[in-house]
């Protein structure tokens, strides 16, 4: 069984922002193949599935972004889920719009979602699929990028980068990590 999580902050405050790559992504994931995030527990909204013949766990965490660690430790130890059967996404600023990165192991960099989720775990060891969103043209202004919402000329984008990101986990369920790093790294 796989444990998906997209990280974001709760969707009525923060919907249209960068910060939310990950619950996009989700979102898109839980459209394809009919499944319903529904289900209120471990901090977080969550609901269970089949993709490509596995079973899984689509997870939206609930507690904003410093603390997603808590709501996928709770999860992870319920379902008694292995760290190789993670997959994380979320957004990075050090990635350009419009592309994702995969890695199987690494820090958290400055995102403190990831932060949480690391000390939490208490593991570097799981997949990750970064989203891109891009370094504001004033770094001064970082917190407004991440948590602002996504201009118009932005969107397309941003919706493309998740799209891609929906079909690097659905590699990775198919085939493994290493053969979804090679075709969109």
């Amino acid at each position: 069984m796989y444990l998906i999580v997209g990280l974001g902050n709760p969707e009525e405050d923060y919907s249209n922002t960068r910060h939310n790559m990950g619950f996009d992504t989700i979102n898109k994931l839980a459209k394809q193949y009919n499944i319903e995030i529904i289900k209120n527990k471990f901090k977080g909204l969550y609901g269970t599935g089949i993709i490509e013949n596995k079973k899984v766990i689509l997870l939206k965490p609930q507690t904003y972004m410093n603390l997603s660690g808590e709501s996928i430790k709770e999860c992870m130890d319920f379902f008694k889920i292995e760290e190789n059967n993670l997959i994380l996404i979320y957004d990075d600023i050090d990635i350009e719009p419009g592309r994702i990165k995969i890695r199987k192991t690494g820090g958290p960099g400055t995102h403190n979602g990831m932060k949480s989720v690391i000390e939490n775990l208490n593991t570097k060891n799981f997949a990750r699929i970064r989203v891109g969103i891009g370094m504001p043209k004033n770094k001064n202004d970082l917190i407004n990028h991440v948590i602002g919402f996504i201009p118009e000329e932005e969107k397309n984008i941003l919706n493309e980068s998740t799209t891609l990101a929906k079909n690097a986990i659905i590699d990775i369920i198919k085939t493994n990590v290493d053969s979804a790093m090679n075709k969109y790294n």
